[in-house]
């Protein structure tokens, strides 16, 4: 039988990154961080590698998730890792993967002075432009109505919603007093982040920072899109 051939250094560097990191954050790493970690720069050439990881029987892929990534057994042998534990994680990060539920990030939303983002027809979006969360993190059962907006702005900090933060929100057009919504101010075309309130016969829009000062409208004028459902922070 011929003997195989040894894997190369880039390869086994990635397989190794691919490890510390599934140990790390129990789940997979994307391309673009096996690229950055192991100063691979081109994302072709780091799928390549994946590839041929792949056909060796080291890596099992998902081909529609990005993170879609699992170190076999025969891997894991590779790296000299196998045991129960190393075992244990590989079948944690399987289910990890295959709970991946897919967000699509529509763009900006600001969190301080309303401004105007475009369409706001949340049925339509680019599937390239969308998170991958996993299904655990999520607080609700049901994913085909929620969207995920980029935050731009520091007007609802005291509710730790900083600067580059995104957002995971669920579409709805109702809200109750104290939601954090986005909303959208037909008389500007404008949308905006706060907290709702309904007062007598007019909204107010609060934020979260004691230096700014709440926008009141009509009820006819305000639609809410959205109400905010978690916060994935910005760490970088």
């Amino acid at each position: 039988m011929k003997k195989e051939k040894p894997l190369s250094k880039r390869q086994r560097s990635i397989l190794n990154y691919i490890l510390d990191y599934l140990q790390k954050n129990r789940r997979p790493p994307t391309i673009r961080e096996i690229g950055s970690a192991t100063a691979i720069s081109s994302t072709s050439v780091v799928n390549y590698n994946l590839e041929r990881l792949t056909e060796r029987g080291m890596l099992e892929r998902e081909a529609e998730v990005s993170r879609g990534l699992r170190l076999t057994d025969k891997g894991l042998l590779e790296l000299g890792r196998v045991g129960e534990a190393m075992v244990d994680l590989a079948d944690a990060v399987s289910e990890a993967v295959s709970r991946i539920v897919k967000v699509p990030l529509l763009g900006n939303i600001v969190a301080g002075e309303p401004i105007e983002v475009g369409n706001n027809d949340f049925a339509t979006y680019d599937e390239d432009d969308a998170l991958e969360v996993s299904a655990t993190m999520l607080p609700t059962s049901r994913t085909d109505d929620l969207f995920a907006l980029r935050v731009s702005g520091v007007s609802m900090i005291d509710a730790m919603v900083n600067d580059g933060d995104i957002v995971i929100m669920r579409q709805q057009e109702v809200a109750k007093n104290g939601d954090m919504v986005a909303v959208w101010l037909n008389g500007s075309d404008t949308t905006t982040l706060k907290h709702f309130y309904h007062e007598g016969d007019r909204i107010r829009l609060q934020p979260a920072n004691p230096t700014m000062e709440p926008i009141y409208v009509e009820p006819e004028d305000v639609r809410v899109q959205g109400k905010v459902m978690m916060v994935l922070r910005q760490t970088a």
